[in-house]
């Protein structure tokens, strides 16, 4: 059975209009923008409509999920993006490691207009810190970590925060978050197949099998060993034709219907699922 794989991911974000304006609304009330971007793929995702929304504000990075990105390329990226001169921190929200350095981060990056009120005799007040970053990315895990209470909504699932909300947190700062924002139009179809791989895309506007595909060509290239040691496979399964492979592991946990053929339904939606539950390993879409 020959497939041929989609070459556009097509997205049609729904509030995304909505969310632009209330970034503006709330824009006089920022100090600075914390912009979370997901470690696995922080290029891809990173809104490149952020610098315009967020109008010049101080920015600092910080790259969720690292408990499931490579731990090696998470580190060259917080080295890349501070040769930028962009201050930027790798976090698992799970754990709570790296979110000791949020705060101190925000000081020292607000360190001039610190000062700035201390000498106004406004040395309490608070840094107002906007969080922002495209859906599923973690804001809300990340804000519950960072306020010890749990009070910010989570779900795994893009598009579960719907309202701007603050957050009180240790070291005098405040956190705003907003729903999250994907851009109307991806020019870079990459970009586009990474998000979707990670679950920023609903999975309900693309067709699961076309990116079960996408997602085990770019494993055999980088991380062929995790396939082998997952779905018990040999040298033989990879003739770089994705649709095979596919076949091939849903054989393998025998996903089988009338007539011997593969449930291939099935097979995508659990290699897209055990990608995304962490179960392949600690694997990075993008390199430095």
């Amino acid at each position: 059975m020959d497939r041929e794989q989609s070459k556009t991911i097509q997205w049609f974000p729904g509030h995304m209009a909505r969310t632009r304006r209330k970034i503006k609304e709330v824009l006089p009330q920022i100090d600075v923008v914390a912009e979370l971007l997901d470690a696995r793929a922080p290029l891809s995702s990173r809104n490149p409509e952020m610098d315009a929304l967020t109008a010049g504000k101080p920015r600092v990075l910080v790259l969720t999920k690292s408990d499931m990105a490579d731990e090696a390329a998470t580190r060259r990226w917080v080295a890349a993006f501070q040769k930028q001169g962009t201050p930027a921190l790798a976090v698992d929200c799970k754990t709570g490691r790296g979110v000791n350095g949020f705060v101190p981060m925000l000081r020292e990056v607000m360190a001039d207009k610190l000062a700035m009120w201390e000498q106004k005799g406004m040395g309490g007040r608070p840094i107002r810190a906007l969080v922002a970053g495209i859906p599923n990315v973690g804001k809300s895990s990340f804000i519950n970590r960072m306020t010890k209470g749990g009070k910010a909504k989570v779900e795994d699932r893009p598009g579960v925060t719907r309202q701007n909300q603050w957050f009180v947190i240790g070291g005098g700062v405040h956190l705003l978050d907003t729903p999250g924002v994907l851009w109307p139009k991806f020019e870079d179809q990459t970009a586009a197949m990474y998000l979707a791989f990670t679950g920023a895309i609903k999975d309900q506007v693309l067709d699961g099998e076309e990116l079960a595909c996408a997602l085990l060509t770019v494993l055999e290239r980088d991380y062929k060993d995790r396939l082998i040691e997952r779905y018990k496979l040999d040298d033989s399964a990879f003739c770089g034709d994705s649709w095979e492979l596919l076949q091939t592991i849903g054989r393998k946990r025998g996903m089988l219907v009338s007539g011997g053929e593969v449930n291939t339904e099935r097979a995508a939606s659990t290699v897209l699922d055990e990608y995304r539950g962490g179960k392949l390993g600690r694997i990075s879409l993008e390199q430095p």
